[in-house]
């Protein structure tokens, strides 16, 4: 069965608020999940299996796929998800997540 595909509209606004606003939360799930050592990160895809990452390492961008804790097929859905990301990588790197509004 293939992953649900969110509209494109959907895609770029959590794209566009991921990278514009959260980019330090990028770099934690980059490190968390594919290089300790990378220095940069930015999502560039989701569906309802998970998210992409174009990350940093030594210099050359590479691809990270980290699938979501459920598959998700609504909007605010991803939001959760991106929070469960962001709370796991906090904890696989020993760091005290901010509280979730």
């Amino acid at each position: 069965m293939s992953a649900f595909v969110f509209a494109p509209e959907i895609v770029a606004g959590v794209l566009h608020h991921m990278n514009d606003d959260h980019n330090d939360d990028n770099l934690l799930i980059a490190r968390a999940f594919g290089d300790r050592g990378a220095t940069g990160s930015i999502m560039t895809a989701l569906d309802g299996d998970g998210g992409t990452w174009s990350i940093t390492v030594d210099g050359a961008p590479r691809d990270l796929t980290v699938k979501w804790s459920t598959s998700i097929t609504e909007r605010p859905e991803i939001r959760r998800e991106i929070v469960v990301l962001y709370d796991l990588a906090c904890a696989e790197l020993g760091l005290e997540p901010r509280a979730h509004a």
